[in-house]
């Protein structure tokens, strides 16, 4: 079986897009990579040499994701892992957040991937193999005041890679969803939008868990750089994880809430189950 991986990432202008591009062509993997911009693909291509290719993608059009991909595949041959990594963070009250930019975000973070996958199935389908690699977020799991419109991207990603999983299982295909902690990247500083906490009613809550992120922002414990060569050995792996936590405080957050979703379905376990006809009925 061949070691070198042919891999289509997408977002790769900044933080875990660019970190795990750049360290898959050093290790000699092939690299198809998305920007916005032409001259940011160029550079790329410029720099990255015969192994690797930038290509002007943005993921909110379909058309252009079913070019992207299909550029990749006859510049590459094939691809082996696809990796969504596009997105942002709105971050806000839920109040306060107007919903054209809740459209942009679900855009950017769940329909983007949904045109990424529609895209390329097909191809991974008739290989009969492929590892699709979700960049979701702790925040995928677990909600935080202020993050409610971003959790629920996330959200949304994260069941889109569990049902995919069980679809695509059998065809010899893998998912991973990816679910950082604070890592640092511009997620919480450029790339990010926030929406004014102008309610006095959530100033102790929202305001304050936004003031932290914001103020947090370049001090994050988790380094992109490692988070790359884990991701670039997941694929490696036989049998990778379906879910894969990282950083401390997303191992943290992830046994948090399972540990309180668990306590809290025992106390309501036998109010739940009365709700079914008695059997036999």
């Amino acid at each position: 079986m061949a070691t070198t991986k042919h891999w289509f990432i997408t977002g790769v202008s900044t933080g875990f897009g660019k970190e795990l591009a750049e360290y898959c062509l050093r290790q000699g993997d092939k690299v198809a990579a998305t920007f916005r911009k032409q001259e940011q693909a160029d550079e790329f291509t410029k720099k990255a040499g015969e192994n690797g290719r930038g290509f002007v993608v943005e993921v909110t059009d379909e058309a252009q994701v079913k070019q992207g991909i299909q550029d990749a595949i006859q510049h590459f041959g094939h691809l082996d892992v696809i990796v969504n990594n596009a997105g942002y963070g709105s971050l806000g009250s839920i109040e306060e957040i107007d919903a054209k930019e809740v459209q942009r975000q679900f855009d950017v973070n769940v329909f983007g991937p949904l045109h990424v996958l529609r895209a390329v199935l097909p191809h991974l389908r008739e290989r009969r193999s492929g590892h699709v690699l979700n960049i979701t977020s702790i925040g995928g799991l677990k909600t935080f005041p202020g993050v409610g419109v971003y959790n629920a991207s996330k959200f949304a990603l994260e069941a889109i890679g569990e049902s995919l999983s069980q679809q695509v299982a059998p065809l010899g295909i893998k998912v991973t969803n990816i679910e950082p902690s604070g890592f640092r990247t511009e997620w919480a500083g450029s790339s990010a939008t926030y929406a004014d906490t102008a309610i006095e009613d959530y100033r102790a809550t929202v305001g304050e868990n936004l003031k932290g992120i914001q103020g947090y922002s370049g001090r994050q414990p988790g380094d992109p750089q490692r988070a790359a060569k884990i991701m670039f050995e997941l694929v490696r792996q036989e049998n990778p994880p379906l879910h894969l936590p990282l950083g401390k405080a997303a191992v943290k957050g992830a046994r948090e809430k399972f540990t309180a979703l668990v306590k809290e379905l025992e106390q309501v376990a036998d109010l739940g189950d009365s709700a079914d006809f008695p059997a036999g009925e």
